[in-house]
């Protein structure tokens, strides 16, 4: 990964992601916010069930658009984060501290869309 690409995970907030619709099969581009922490990329959301989440879980291969700083297409996998203390690590995070103003952290733990983003 070049140094353009590493610097704008550190920074940028919003990106688009482009997933394979799970009953239509056909490409859903979605703008969304990700997360950089401790090297590691997520995507999460507040509670509830989401498009873009289940298209993951039925095609995790997608692609992330960065277009803030720079503007490069990277090939992903998408990996769902279930285990609840994982989890909790990631909402307990600075970079997600929004989403604690929405709801409590027993309900971002139990019902929030997360995954965490591998580049090909």
């Amino acid at each position: 990964m070049n140094e353009t690409v590493k610097q704008a995970l550190a920074t940028d907030k919003t990106i688009d992601i482009t997933t394979t619709g799970k009953r239509s099969r056909q490409p859903r581009k979605t703008e969304i916010w990700f997360m950089y922490i401790e090297e590691r990329v997520f995507i999460t959301g507040t509670p509830g069930r989401r498009d873009w989440y289940a298209n993951l879980v039925a095609t995790p291969e997608f692609t992330f658009h960065l277009k803030e700083s720079t503007e490069i297409d990277l090939t992903a996998r998408a990996y769902p984060v279930i285990e609840p203390e994982e989890r909790r690590r990631v909402m307990s995070a600075p970079e997600t501290e929004w989403y604690r103003g929405r709801a409590t952290m027993d309900e971002l733990i139990a019902r929030s869309p997360m995954v965490e983003v591998q580049f090909e």
